[in-house]
């Protein structure tokens, strides 16, 4: 498999995989706080983009407002067979278009309404990722809990330019 059919096909793989479990950890790079679990929305034909809801109080604002615009983004797909690794620009969003489509009752239970002054999004601008598969055997999961070494597994790893 040429490694851009493989990149095309990680990179398909990684909308899907979001699709199903939207929650990733995000944070900025050489700061003290840690990173912390988000869920982002995202619509396939902006791809590259990948929108947050969040707090004006939330460390990624307070982050960008001391001028650091660059995130780290971690995924690990529900089943544990797909990784990537993501690294992205942030900004505001101002058009209140992006915060209605993406608006919904589990968003606001985390908010006072849609119209709560703390309410903010940002928008992640997805620069580069890595991407891995791994499919392991039962056979060597089982013999992992028994104690067994643990065999190679046929992996899949593509560096990708998104933007």
């Amino acid at each position: 498999m040429g490694v851009m059919n493989i990149a095309q096909k990680l990179t398909t793989r990684l909308w899907d995989e979001l699709d199903d479990s939207p929650l990733v950890m995000i944070g900025i790079p050489n700061q003290p706080q840690a990173s912390e679990p988000m869920t982002v929305f995202f619509d396939r034909e902006l791809a590259d983009q990948l929108f947050i809801y969040l707090a004006e109080d939330n460390r990624l604002c307070e982050g960008l407002d001391a001028g650091h615009d660059e995130v780290a983004i971690q995924f690990a797909a529900k089943d544990h067979r797909f990784f990537a690794s993501l690294s992205a620009k942030i900004e505001r969003v101002d058009d209140d278009s992006y915060l209605d489509r993406f608006w919904s009752d589990e968003v606001g239970s985390w908010f006072d309404g849609r119209h709560d002054p703390k309410l903010t999004m940002i928008r992640c601008r997805l620069e580069n990722a890595e991407m891995w598969t791994s499919d392991p055997s039962v056979k060597g999961k089982f013999e992992r809990m028994l104690g067994g070494r643990a065999q190679p597994v046929e992996t899949h790893r593509a560096a990708v330019a998104l933007a």
